[in-house]
């Protein structure tokens, strides 16, 4: 059987048990369809590019299947009628991949590392009080402008 790469973007309002369940319906889809979705990846709320129906943010999830291609188009027909899902894309790939994908060793290597300055991320020192720097942006080395 040929081996697809899925991924959707759900609407930002949704928590991440119906984004689980979302995720259950389609891989149930391709069960029904003599397929396996081999792996799936939820790489979490993320920013998009530009807005896409009035949403600023939504859920990534990544499915790695093995089906025939009526099973392909019946999940995409479903994932097209589904309301919660504002964009996905289907690719075929020659073979399904072992090592986790890239967005997820992304997220694991900026856990592990933390801040900039060795400090956890949360655990900085407040920057705001900078005593030395006049506050509205007026630096006292310009004349005001007149209106």
């Amino acid at each position: 059987m040929p081996f697809y790469e899925h991924v959707f973007l759900a609407r930002q309002d949704l928590a991440t048990a119906q984004v689980e369940a979302l995720t259950e319906t389609f891989s149930k889809i391709i069960a029904d369809g003599n397929g396996q979705v081999a792996t799936h990846e939820y790489w979490g709320l993320r920013s998009l590019a530009y807005r896409i129906a009035k949403n600023r943010k939504a859920h990534y999830v990544m499915l790695n299947i093995d089906a025939p291609a009526p099973a392909i188009a019946e999940m995409e027909r479903q994932v097209a009628l589904n309301e919660d899902i504002i964009r996905y894309m289907t690719v075929r790939i020659e073979a399904l991949p072992t090592e986790p994908s890239a967005m997820t060793k992304r997220g694991e290597r900026e856990r592990e590392r933390g801040d900039r300055d060795g400090a956890p991320r949360g655990d900085r020192p407040d920057r705001g009080d900078r005593g030395d720097r006049p506050r509205g942006g007026d630096r006292g080395d310009r004349a005001p402008r007149a209106f």
